[in-house]
């Protein structure tokens, strides 16, 4: 099958690449001139286990392109994705901007008929926007199909994802695209579901919505813990192997971040307001959210004190393990929070520094290129990034290098009783 990506983000690399590694011939479209050349020069633009690698394969086999050209990409295809960003807008909204300006631009390359796929996040009822637009602005005057087609990907795991799939959603409006569809997904070997463009479009908020809830109910069984002097992860143990209800999504942590499951969950609000419903009950999981993160700062300046003047070691800016990405990164949050109390910072993370830089001021932090450097002159140490790297922490040298031995955990990677066997005074979630 001849498929082109338009956007080459996390999801729209990710997604070509491995359509490419099981056989079909994709082009990668991105407006981005600078990123199309790096790709082109067998540079990579993200950090996702597996990726790199996959690409420089597919490219030297002729499977894989880049073109910064959407016009060439429509030509070449006979099915084409749309993977741009949907960022989110202050009222909880999505910015459909980049969707609609895409939408235009194939309209205007079109000349035979092609199967459109929604890829991205996106409100329900946005496929059929989607469709009046190219209708709107095809001048050849070409039949087409719009699909939506959400993804499922975790970034960290988005390539094993994406080859091993659980389920393949495809909502569309006519039978039509139905067989293309099912000869892009045939070598994934997973099951189908075809059903509407706006059942499709809902599922994917509907998940991503539902699995931040029970981010946020372990959290709040996480504080009753922390109360009651029980210890959360046996909780959560308990109660995840019920079938009915799962283990993955209940590790007590500082909340969820990223640029998925916050957007997604207030976009899911702002949908269900705008049809009338008032979804209190995911409000209460963003509350839930919010509420984690001051409840671990308060940690903090309970234990310290006054946090002026104080050099505290953060180990983790990106917003979970194995990915570069910082947006909405819960460890960039509670560093901003602790440079704003006066903190200075040593900070660590083994692929997101440069990318933090963004989003950290220059001034009153220091990144350190190795993990057992970070403690050094600290009153106190915070792990915001659950990196299996950090398991490995040389803590003998980490309690030499500080003024106190003080750990304030994050993400539960270590086990109270060696910390406090160690002499440390340790602080984590819901133990």
């Amino acid at each position: 099958m001849n498929i082109a990506i338009i956007g080459t983000g996390y999801v729209g690399l990710v997604t070509g690449t491995c359509f490419a590694e099981v056989g079909h011939n994709v082009v990668c479209v991105d407006c981005d001139e600078d990123k199309v050349k790096l790709l082109q020069g067998g540079g990579i633009p993200i950090y996702e286990p597996g990726l790199e690698e996959m690409v420089k394969k597919n490219v030297a086999d002729g499977r894989l392109s880049f073109t910064a050209s959407t016009s060439e990409g429509v030509e070449k295809s006979d099915v084409i994705f749309i993977a741009v960003p949907t960022p989110p807008l202050e009222d909880g909204s999505v910015d459909l901007s980049f969707i609609e300006r895409v939408a235009r631009d194939i309209a205007n390359a079109m000349t035979s008929y092609k199967i459109v796929v929604d890829k991205s996040t996106v409100p329900v009822k946005t496929g059929e926007k989607v469709a009046e637009t190219i209708k709107r602005y095809c001048k050849a005057n070409c039949e087409f199909d719009v699909i939506s087609n959400p993804e499922f990907l975790r970034e960290g795991f988005a390539v094993e994802d994406l080859m091993k799939p659980d389920r393949i959603v495809v909502g569309s409006a006519s039978d039509r695209p139905n067989e293309s569809m099912r000869a892009i997904y045939e070598p994934f070997n997973a099951p189908i579901i075809f059903t509407d463009i706006n059942s499709a479009e809902l599922i994917k908020h509907a998940a991503n919505s539902f699995l931040a809830m029970k981010i946020s109910y372990i959290n709040a069984v996480a504080a009753i813990c922390e109360a009651s002097g029980a210890n959360v992860e046996e909780v959560a143990n308990g109660i995840g192997m019920d079938d009915r209800i799962g283990r993955r999504f209940l590790n007590a942590s500082l909340g969820f971040g990223g640029s998925c499951f916050p957007k997604d969950l207030s976009a899911f609000i702002r949908i269900s307001d705008e049809l009338g419903y008032d979804f209190g009950l995911l409000k209460e999981v963003q509350k839930i959210n919010a509420g984690q993160m001051d409840r671990f700062l308060k940690k903090i300046t309970d234990t310290l004190w006054i946090l002026k003047d104080k050099t505290i070691g953060v180990l983790g800016l990106a917003f979970k393990q194995n990915t570069d990405d910082v947006r909405m990164s819960p460890a960039i949050d509670i560093c901003q929070r602790l440079l704003k109390e006066g903190a200075s910072l040593r900070v660590f993370d083994p692929k997101a520094m440069e990318k933090a830089k963004g989003f950290l001021p220059a001034e009153g932090v220091t990144y350190v290129d190795e993990m057992d450097e970070v403690a050094e002159g600290c009153d106190a140490l915070v792990v915001a990034t659950e990196w299996p790297l950090f398991k490995e922490l040389d803590l003998a040298k980490a309690k030499e290098g500080m003024t106190s031995p003080i750990l304030f955990d994050g993400r539960n990677m270590f086990d109270p009783s060696e910390m406090e066997q160690l002499g440390f005074t340790y602080k984590s979630i819901g133990r």
